[in-house]
Order: structure tokens, then C-alpha cells, then sequence
């Protein structure tokens, strides 16, 4: 089945947090309080969206640099609410679709930590390319931890989704 996307609200939140929180999420995901995630909501160069599949929400997506002046977009944070279905990677293609139909994003990049092979998996099927490390790039718990840094290119993903 597709995955759609639909704008979040604020009346989203409450199911935005519960999918952060799941267990496991808070050293994999990162979570916001409410009140974060209604500032970000209220910033225009953020972008939430809830993910539906039949039109059951599934997870969300947090992206950074909406219409960013130099075409350069953060999915920031993606999560679902049941892993292992094989919505991750439907979630990730779809997230795509809708940045490079909706702004001018020449690049949209992603990290995750280097040990999560399950979300390197599915940024790498919707046509990431893994960059690098980014060495203390994650700071949470009081700790800096590493980040894979993966990428994908507007003339990338034109030729993956080309008819």
C-alpha cells in the first residue's frame, strides 16, 4: 500500500510524541517536548507531516530547510510507530516526492547513527548515498555521538523516478 503524507498540526503533537517515545526512539529517533515541537510548527522553514497508510497515521516526518535559500533540505527527524512493516522506506521515498515536487531542493541529506543498520537500509532504498561520518555531530544525554551523513542529489532523483 502507499504511503501518503499530510500536513501535521498542532493536534498532531500529542501523536508525534508518543511515536518519539516509543521504545528504543530516544537513542535513535531524539524527541522534542511539546512546546518544541509547536515553536518548529509555527517556523516556516520547517515542515511536519504525518504519515498515513489506509489512512491509519503510521508515523511522522520532521524536515529542516523547507524552501531553504540555498536548496539545501534536512529530514531531521522520521519515525513510525510500528518498525519492521516496511513503511521506514516508503515513509523516506514519499518524504522525497514531496520535497523535490514542492520546493527547489537541489540536495536532501539525512543522518543516523552508524550502528542503525535498519534506517541506513532505508534511506539507501529510497536512493540515499552514504557520505561520511560526521564525528561528534549528535549531542544528547550529555554525550556528542557520531552520525552517518547520507545524501541524495535533485539530478539523482529525477533519474530514479524518471517514466
Amino acid at each position: 500500500m502507499t504511503i501518503e503524507l499530510r500536513d501535521a498540526t498542532e493536534a498532531d503533537i500529542p501523536y508525534i510524541m508518543a511515536v518519539e517515545r516509543r521504545p528504543g526512539y530516544d537513542k535513535l529517533v531524539g524527541r522534542w517536548d511539546e512546546a518544541q515541537h509547536a515553536e518548529a510548527m509555527r517556523d516556516p522553514t520547517y515542515r511536519y507531516f504525518v504519515a498515513l497508510d489506509g489512512g491509519e497515521p503510521v508515523g511522522f516526518v520532521l524536515i529542516k530547510g523547507w524552501n531553504s535559500p540555498d536548496h539545501v533540505t534536512l529530514i531531521k527527524r522520521l519515525a513510525v510507530d510500528n518498525p519492521g512493516a516496511g513503511r521506514g522506506s516508503r515513509m523516506v521515498s514519499t518524504a522525497l516526492a514531496e520535497i523535490f515536487s514542492r520546493t527547489e531542493a537541489y540536495r536532501v541529506w539525512i543522518g543516523c547513527f552508524p550502528s542503525n543498520q535498519r534506517a541506513r537500509q532505508a534511506y539507501e532504498k529510497a536512493g540515499f548515498v552514504a557520505e561520511g561520518i560526521t564525528r561528534g555531530s549528535a549531542y544528547f544525554y550529555g554525550e556528542h555521538h557520531d552520525e552517518l551523513t547520507l545524501a541524495i542529489l535533485r539530478p539523482e532523483w529525477e533519474q530514479r523516478h524518471r517514466l
